[in-house]
């Protein structure tokens, strides 16, 4: 079987408009989000094998910061355009040449694609994942080609405003 990871980037900072979109970084809630999230999945046991993200500011912090909190080494996060710029058809593109030794994946990236792609592989509908939401599908398939419309199951989809004691005084 194999698993796949699709996590939104954390909250972003809008304080300086002088930033360009791709240099935005994680705004103070972010930072906690993603190490709250980081912590969510280590406890239970997930350490994806491959984590590729987006190279934007933003995604590239949400990914390190989860990272460290499941065990990645950090130094080994994949950065991939194609997820900053992504298209459905580009994200599957990214999806399908993952590394064949690879069970567990996880994508770092931006909404809304992150959202289209999860409805597209499970074929639910699930609105819009938030900031630091995580949707896992689980594929029965031993080769990431054969990911297709549909195909994959969801497994869970978390996120950090589910934890309502997390979200008071927000």
């Amino acid at each position: 079987m194999k698993q796949l990871f699709l996590i939104r980037h954390a909250k972003s900072s809008w304080a300086d408009p002088s930033l360009t979109d791709f240099e935005r970084p994680l705004n103070k809630r972010g930072k906690r989000d993603a190490a709250f999230m980081g912590k969510r999945l280590r406890d239970a046991g997930i350490r994806p094998e491959l984590m590729v993200s987006s190279p934007a500011r933003r995604a590239k912090k949400t990914a390190r910061i989860i990272g460290e909190a499941i065990g990645y080494d950090k130094t080994t996060i994949q950065y991939h355009q194609d997820i900053y710029t992504a298209d459905l058809a580009a994200l599957l593109g990214v999806i399908r040449t993952a590394a064949p030794g690879t069970n567990a994946l996880a994508l770092v990236g931006h909404n809304f694609v992150i959202t289209d792609c999860a409805e597209y592989l499970t074929g639910g509908t699930l609105a819009a994942i938030p900031t630091c939401g995580i949707v896992s599908i689980g594929f029965d398939t031993i080769d990431w080609p054969d990911v297709a419309g549909k195909s994959g199951r969801l497994l869970f989809f978390d996120y950090p405003k589910l934890h309502v004691s997390r979200s008071i005084g927000e």
